[in-house]
């Protein structure tokens, strides 16, 4: 027989967050061992569930969520999206400019695979959430990361982004709030990235899922409410700030200069009847969800568990030697870098394999959100406090050994 293979396509794609260490850390549950979990921003595992009044619409409207809805979604979740536009400043968005998908995830890809053609390129941060750069290869496009300048809080680095533009370059994914880094892009950062896209005639993508996730007071700017002479895609959905990651409710809207997009307008349109529609019952959360009480608001206000969460996460992980880190302004995660005079990884994927075997706590490498070294990691901070206490402090333990190991 011969060996049946995957598709050639899949040769530049990966996502590490449910990657081969994922896989060995399932294998050591099956053995017995518990895992402390950081690695994936799913919260109802962690005691983070959807409101209750969003989970008993889902539950009064079931009876008639048995067919098909529009392809590009119910009527009501459609308005209440358009009305959160208007709240978000966004102009000019029309139902027609909104798409209901099975979370952000399926529209990442169906905007992609709608607009690329084999060597299109795409600008992605470095470091990103991985999806963006495997919906661009997977689409036969070119990723193009340009960096993220840790020493100026994680902002885009703008003059390494230009450095990147050719005729090839069709389009510039911004993610704010940002995964993995926590930061939140302030408005004179994304008018210099609204200018770059403004100069080259790049189409926008936004991905801005967490955008009620934020400290300290912190107030979020969607990039599409700058301008309307640039065409935006903006992504978000109900999986993080409602604490509902399995209803797969997210939207894309469409918003700016479409004048000269009517073509790849109406080839998402193209891709969303593909797939005939989105899941039905998740649809009915969306229009509550976005009209009801903002119960994100008290998770991550003063005192609230995210917030604890995060200062205690942040505070036990920068006081280990040669560890430093950005205090994310916003979302669920924490980017720490790890010294490379103190700690000399070459390969931050065994690293972290390393770290699972030894103290059972799983993290993901930094290189798996396509970051350029193996000095950082990604830590999520969902888990009470308890846990995180006890979860950092057992890399604080392996840490110590590896530098004994190391150094000496």
């Amino acid at each position: 027989m011969k060996p049946i293979l995957k598709s050639a396509k899949l040769a530049n794609v990966c996502y590490d967050i449910r990657g081969p260490v994922m896989q060995r850390a399932r294998q050591l549950e099956e053995e017995g061992h518990r895992i402390l979990k950081l690695n994936i921003g799913n919260l109802a595992p962690f005691g983070f569930e959807a409101p209750d009044e969003v989970r008993q619409d889902v539950i009064m409207n079931l009876g008639d969520a048995s067919g098909y809805s529009d392809s590009k979604g119910l009527f009501a979740a459609r308005k209440a999206i358009m009305h959160y536009t208007q709240q978000k400043k966004i102009k000019g968005v029309t139902l027609d400019d909104i798409i209901v998908g099975n979370g952000v995830s399926e529209l990442i890809v169906m905007s992609m695979q709608g607009l690329l053609n084999n060597g299109d390129e795409v600008l992605v941060p470095a470091p990103d959430y991985p999806l963006w750069t495997a919906a661009v290869s997977i689409s036969g496009g070119t990723p193009r990361h340009y960096l993220c300048d840790e020493q100026s809080d994680w902002y885009p680095d703008t003059k390494h982004l230009r450095s990147l533009i050719n005729e090839k370059t069709k389009a510039m994914v911004i993610i704010n709030p940002n995964n993995p880094t926590g930061a939140l892009y302030p408005e004179e950062v994304l008018q210099e990235l609204v200018q770059i896209a403004r100069e080259h005639q790049l189409i926008i993508f936004a991905d801005e899922i967490y955008d009620k996730m934020l400290y300290d007071g912190a107030e979020h700017t969607s990039i599409a409410s700058l301008a309307d002479d640039v065409l935006f895609i903006t992504m978000n959905g109900l999986s993080k700030n409602y604490r509902a990651c399995g209803y797969r409710a997210g939207w894309m809207v469409i918003s700016g200069d479409k004048r000269h997009a009517t073509d790849y307008i109406d080839g998402l349109g193209i891709m969303a009847s593909m797939r005939l529609c989105a899941n039905v019952p998740g649809q009915y959360a969306i229009q509550t969800s976005l009209g009801g009480y903002q119960s994100i608001d008290d998770l991550v206000g003063p005192g609230g568990r995210l917030t604890r969460q995060r200062d205690l996460a942040y505070d036990l992980m920068t006081a280990i030697p040669g560890v430093t880190c950005v205090k994310p302004k916003a979302a669920l995660y924490l980017f720490p870098r790890l010294d490379p005079k103190i700690y000399p990884i070459k390969n931050d994927q065994r690293f972290v394999l390393e770290l699972l075997e030894a103290e059972k706590v799983l993290v993901v490498q930094g290189t798996g959100f396509n970051w350029i070294n193996p000095d950082h990691f990604r830590v999520v901070f969902l888990p009470n406090t308890d846990d995180l206490t006890d979860a950092v402090g057992r890399i604080a333990r392996f840490l110590e050994s590896y530098r004994k190991q190391h150094l000496g």
